[in-house]
């Protein structure tokens, strides 16, 4: 196993994080602290002299894809390492300290080929393992499918996922089979190629019924747990959504959302900025009675409806992506969850009454 690749990941994250991730939804795999007689040195040849196992090609391509940090900013793989200069390389998963137990956990796959595996996640399973979840996860699951491949590796970090959505998020995820599909895919991330569309059941309807929400983000000064959005300036990073009113009900609304950025709980956070929550998002305080008189009947509605879908409703539906080996444009669409689909039911029926 090459436990000290480096590799090309995606620095623009999914719109949420799993509960045990990171800030920045990168995680610190290396740090070196240069020494105070250290002469001007390229950071990719600094770097090929201490981690094993690794090309200085493949440094280049993770410093071109941001994962190379000097005293905190992403550098080229020309910067000059000075006295005192701290180098990381950050990648998009947590190191494992453990071998990753295959696990016999049902995969909804919906395309394979022998570079690229495209599955649909459920609510409720987290994607990597980490401090609580250790195991029961989708990297165990996919150590189980991959069990007979003697190609691939599940700690291996040349391979595997490319990016991820929240333990209670829905949707379609990719995953490269090679190393040179994920530094292909990883690339595509990075330069916002790819196409992710979510469908999200939020509080209110906005208006306008479409646009374009604009605003840093990052961790919220009075909640660790919580991202929020800051004005434009040193805190956050920039993160756009767009978007797109598909059906209103009384005092709900289900909504497309396309992401031109990636950050962490990016939809939920946008959201909730312009005043309108995922419904049963907990940790956005969209699990109470937000929109609507709270009577005691609708009340107990709503209850139900939380019941219904015990989680944020959010599912990543569409994926898009150029295919690594043959260049092809591929498109893939999940439908939503069974309890989505009965949420959108139950407040159908709420409106005829």
């Amino acid at each position: 196993m090459a436990d000290h690749e480096v590799m090309i990941i995606d620095p623009e994250q999914d719109d949420s994080f799993d509960d045990n991730d990171s800030e920045s939804g990168l995680y610190e795999h290396f740090r070196f602290v240069a020494d105070k007689g250290q002469t001007l040195l390229r950071v990719d040849k600094f770097l090929v002299s201490r981690l094993e196992k690794s090309s200085r090609n493949r440094v280049q391509q993770a410093a071109e894809a941001g994962c190379i940090l000097v005293n905190g900013k992403a550098v080229k793989s020309n910067y000059r390492v000075k006295p005192l200069d701290v180098v990381q390389v950050v990648m998009d998963r947590p190191r494992y300290e453990f071998e990753v137990l295959a696990q016999d956990i049902p995969l909804d796959i919906v395309y394979e080929d022998a570079d690229v595996l495209v599955v649909n996640k459920p609510a409720g399973l987290v994607v990597h393992p980490g401090h609580g979840n250790y195991d029961g996860t989708l990297v165990n699951a996919l150590a189980w499918h991959f069990k007979d491949n003697p190609d691939y590796d599940v700690n291996d970090p040349r391979m595997g996922l490319v990016h991820r959505i929240d333990k209670d998020t829905s949707g379609l995820l990719v995953v490269a089979k090679t190393p040179d599909a994920k530094t292909d895919l990883g690339k595509q991330f990075f330069n916002k190629t790819t196409k992710r569309e979510y469908l999200a059941m939020v509080w209110g309807t906005p208006d306008p019924a479409s646009g374009r929400i604009e605003g840093n983000i990052g961790r919220s000064l009075r909640d660790r747990l919580q991202m929020a959005v800051f004005p434009d300036g040193d805190m956050g990073k920039h993160a756009v959504t767009h978007y797109e009113l598909v059906e209103s009900f009384a005092h709900v609304s289900l909504v497309r959302c396309v992401l031109e950025t990636g950050r962490t709980h990016q939809i939920r956070v946008h959201m909730r900025h312009i005043g309108h929550p995922l419904f049963n998002d907990a940790r956005y305080g969209g699990d109470v009675v937000l929109r609507g008189v709270p009577s005691a009947k609708y009340k107990a509605f709503i209850d139900n409806c939380f019941k219904v879908c015990p989680r944020q409703a959010l599912h990543a539906r569409t994926l898009g992506f150029i295919h690594p080996r043959t260049g092809q444009e591929m498109f893939f669409t999940a439908d939503l969850p069974a309890d989505m689909t009965a949420l959108i039911e139950r407040w159908r029926a709420y409106n005829t009454q």
